[in-house]
């Protein structure tokens, strides 16, 4: 059997855990530099507030509404969603966290135990030890156990948080109940594909001949449809995969109108890429810069340009990493604009181990020394220790976070005070 527990409302409970006052309130959280709504609690949603509606538009209709309005905090986000993941990992060594706020776990040898009965005392231990409510689904495959955390979070209050789809007759009412588009791994190109010959729900979507499915699907989706017929298809991931891709974008708090500030963002964004690439081992060929104008700043020019230079060799060296996103800001700055946006994209990722290193360039293997070096201090004593010569020593990534909330549980000088 799997089991997907799923926090509810993440974002909202990580908030409501250290400041209770805004249990069953309308509350938000924004993005970053406050741009968007990306969750919202229960409260919210009832009051019609879509996600994704820009903040700017909303400012009344949140003050009329008393509704609480966060600003993101991934440091205490990440450090509940750890501690979460730490108390499921107790029930079985078999876990694919999924997401920041959804783990898959598989129970092999637990025939003469009450699943069920297991996941409600999950669901209430990491209550009772983080202050998170979650949602726990048990059935016979992923994707099954999927439809069963819909089903248990959408009527909570019947079901108690918890559903487990162990008999033929729940799986086909659960498949009859879940809409095409609602089907895990079907997307919207596939949706209507299948709403033109007629499928509706994932049961219909379990009728369809394997051929039809194989060709139309390709293997994945014949891999589903035995998954949702209860025939696990689709395996755990318990080792997470090397990104194939790796960026650091930024929104500036401002804007920018002068290349040595700019070259100071882009630097440091290349910088954040190669430290992302030397913890998981891997070294770039290529890599993408771009930079794009204030769109809603009246009067302003608008303009948007990127540039992908292609490296002499695979590396993940901050230093090299930088020397060519500034090479490409140089070919794609222009004076006059007012910049809120740029980024760093790497491309073309391999195994660090399995790279070809230069046979006359001593460079890589000197800054190979420098970066571990560089990677060992910052795991001491905390990162942005240590910076190239033309990031600013001062400055970390300031966004606009007018509403952000302490980070209860990483930084000493913020935790909770007992008065």
């Amino acid at each position: 059997m799997f089991a997907l527990v799923d926090c509810n409302n993440f974002y909202a409970s990580c908030e409501r855990v250290f400041q209770p006052q805004w249990e069953g309130k309308p509350i938000v959280i924004l993005s970053n530099n406050d741009g968007c709504v990306i969750a919202r609690s229960n409260e919210a949603k009832a009051l019609g507030i879509p996600m994704g509606a820009p903040a700017f538009q909303y400012q009344s209709f949140f003050k009329e509404k008393k509704i609480k309005v966060f600003s993101s905090n991934y440091p205490l986000y990440g450090d509940m969603s750890s501690r979460v993941m730490s108390i499921l990992d107790q029930y079985t060594p078999n876990i694919e966290i999924y997401s920041i706020d959804e783990a898959f776990l598989q129970f092999k040898g637990f025939d003469l135990f009450n699943l069920e009965a297991e996941g409600r005392r999950m669901r209430k231990q990491v209550r009772r030890w983080t202050g998170i409510p979650v949602s726990v689904g048990m059935a016979p495959s992923k994707a099954l156990a999927k439809i069963a955390n819909k089903i248990a979070k959408k009527y909570d209050v019947k079901t108690g948080g918890v559903y487990c789809i162990d008999t033929e007759e729940k799986k086909i009412k659960a498949l009859k109940w879940t809409a095409i588009g609602d089907v895990w791994g079907i997307g919207r190109q596939h949706r209507k594909r299948l709403e033109a010959i007629g499928v509706t729900n994932a049961w219909e979507f379990t009728l369809l001949p394997d051929d039809w499915i194989r060709k139309q699907m390709s293997i994945l989706g014949l891999r589903l449809k035995k998954d949702l017929q209860g025939i696990p298809s689709i395996q755990l991931e318990e080792i997470q995969s090397p990104k194939k891709g790796i960026a650091t974008t930024r929104s500036f708090e401002g804007t920018l109108t002068s290349f040595p500030d700019l070259e100071e963002r882009v630097s440091t964004f290349a910088s954040s890429c190669a430290e992302k690439m030397r913890k998981q081992g891997s070294s770039c060929t290529a890599l993408l810069v771009f930079v794009r104008s204030d769109p809603h700043k009246k009067g302003a020019i608008p303009y948007r340009n990127s540039c992908v230079l292609s490296l002499p060799y695979a590396t993940n060296s901050s230093i090299m990493l930088s020397k060519y996103a500034v090479t490409g800001l140089r070919k794609i700055f222009k004076e006059g604009i007012h910049y809120k946006k740029a980024g760093v994209m790497i491309m073309g990722l391999v195994p660090t181990a399995s790279r070809q290193l230069p046979l006359f360039e001593g460079k890589e293997i000197k800054h190979l020394a420098v970066m571990q070096a560089l990677d060992r201090i910052h795991q001491r004593f905390g990162p942005h220790r240590i910076k190239l010569a033309n990031q600013d020593l001062e400055r970390t990534w300031k966004m606009k976070q007018k509403h952000l909330s302490q980070r209860f549980t990483t930084e000493i000088s913020e935790i909770i005070t007992v008065k």
